[in-house]
């Protein structure tokens, strides 16, 4: 295998993970737009409907006990165990107001929950309105083992994927507004503070993962729009007038198929641009990628499909 999209039942496959153990060992789940979670093998030859939402499943991630830590655009952040279908709401607040748009996430080692609230004005029908309009109302959000859930970073520009570094001692979140991954220190001589792991990236990051390589790779949804990033820069009122015409006359993603590595000093390791046509495959706007043993495995809020790259 090259380059492979793997049909899935279900459009919209936003994010990926691989099971790293137990009997899904070697699997990949993802979630679609009409709630499901669904199990594609390692061979991508078996597609399984694990589990239902009820909502819009983003960012998934693997937890140590087998279940799937799932955040749902509209119903919060979820556990979902795979086996038996149930689904078991984590929190759907903070601080007593509702998340309006929860995006990704990552499992400490601790069992401390890191996860995005991309915006507290738009939820995920309004995605193009907030990044258009560059509330910079997103968040980094945390929930301790003992359960208390408080927002770490805010003003985050569309706040979006979330890694953990491998000894923990910092998280990354993708400012998909700002082209720029933050990272935010959770131990060590900085500890407490913000700085970036890298900035000025060619285009739009989404979701992001530590890779079984101990890189944290970066899905490129779409390239840079110098129309986009001009709009963002103008006043609110033209912001405002760009999302407020018919959609077909919005800015749209331009296709691409892209992902970047980086080590945790911020140096980019890998840089890849993938032409699907050339392997005789249909598949852009990868919003969702993670690494495992050599395979990049991608996700797409536009297709109905999950891909595979060998590297």
């Amino acid at each position: 295998m090259t380059f492979a999209a793997i049909p899935v039942p279900g459009h919209g496959a936003e994010d990926v993970v691989v099971a790293t153990s137990g009997p899904h060992e070697g699997s990949v789940f993802t979630g679609t737009d009409d709630g499901s979670i669904i199990r594609v093998s390692h061979d991508g030859r078996k597609v399984d409907r694990v589990a239902s939402t009820g909502g819009r499943p983003l960012g998934i991630e693997f937890a140590p006990d087998g279940r799937l830590l799932v955040c749902d655009a509209r119903r919060g952040l979820l556990w979902v165990d795979p086996v038996a279908g149930h689904i078991d709401v984590i929190t759907e607040d903070v601080a007593g107001l509702p998340m309006k748009f929860c995006n990704n996430g990552a499992i400490a080692s601790d069992g401390t929950l890191w996860w995005s609230d991309s915006s507290t004005k738009f939820g995920i029908e309004k995605w193009k309105d907030d990044f258009v309009r560059n509330t910079r109302t997103g968040r980094l959000l945390r929930r301790t083992p003992d359960g208390v859930v408080s927002s770490v970073l805010d003003g985050l520009a569309f706040a979006n994927g979330v890694a953990l570094s491998a000894a923990e001692d910092f998280v990354c979140v993708a400012e998909t507004g700002a082209r720029t991954v933050a990272r935010y220190w959770i131990s060590g001589p900085d500890k407490g503070t913000r700085d970036l792991l890298c900035s000025d990236l060619p285009g739009y990051p989404d979701n992001i993962a530590r890779g079984s390589d101990g890189l944290i790779w970066i899905s490129i949804a779409s390239p840079t729009d110098p129309f986009v990033e001009r709009l963002q820069r103008g006043p609110m009122a033209l912001r405002r007038l760009a999302t407020a015409v018919p959609a077909p006359l919005q800015p749209k993603p331009k296709e691409t198929v892209r992902a970047l590595a980086y080590d945790e000093r911020g140096t980019q390791v890998h840089d890849v641009d993938i032409r699907p046509a050339e392997h005789g495959a249909s598949y852009h706007m990868v919003t969702g990628v993670r690494e495992h043993d050599g395979r990049l495995w991608m996700g797409s809020l536009h297709e109905p499909a999950i891909a595979a790259y060998d590297l």
